[in-house]
């Protein structure tokens, strides 16, 4: 397995990261508990990449398409980005 496979592998468990971590959100959660639990982790890794986003991309009325948009970045800009620069270097 190259580099290359690896980096992408990676970032697509990370968009699955974000993925989930939005979705979790739409519902309700206790604060005590193993959901409410792994909310907060996949917060903590999700919050920093689609803050960067919620600084940019404004409110539309109550909905808020930044981890939207953080994920199209992620999936075609980043990650072709990466790809290529790994095959570019021979990695």
């Amino acid at each position: 397995m190259t580099l290359s496979a690896i980096v992408i592998r990676i970032l697509d468990f990370y968009s699955l990261l974000i993925f989930v971590y939005v979705i979790m959100s739409w519902f309700p959660l206790s604060r005590d508990g193993v959901v409410a639990d792994v909310y907060r982790v996949l917060g903590s890794v999700a919050e920093p990449y689609i803050g960067i986003f919620r600084r940019i991309v404004p409110l539309a009325g109550a909905v808020d398409f930044s981890p939207l948009v953080a994920l199209l970045v992620l999936r075609y800009l980043i990650q072709p980005a990466a790809v290529t620069l790994l095959r570019s270097a021979g990695l």
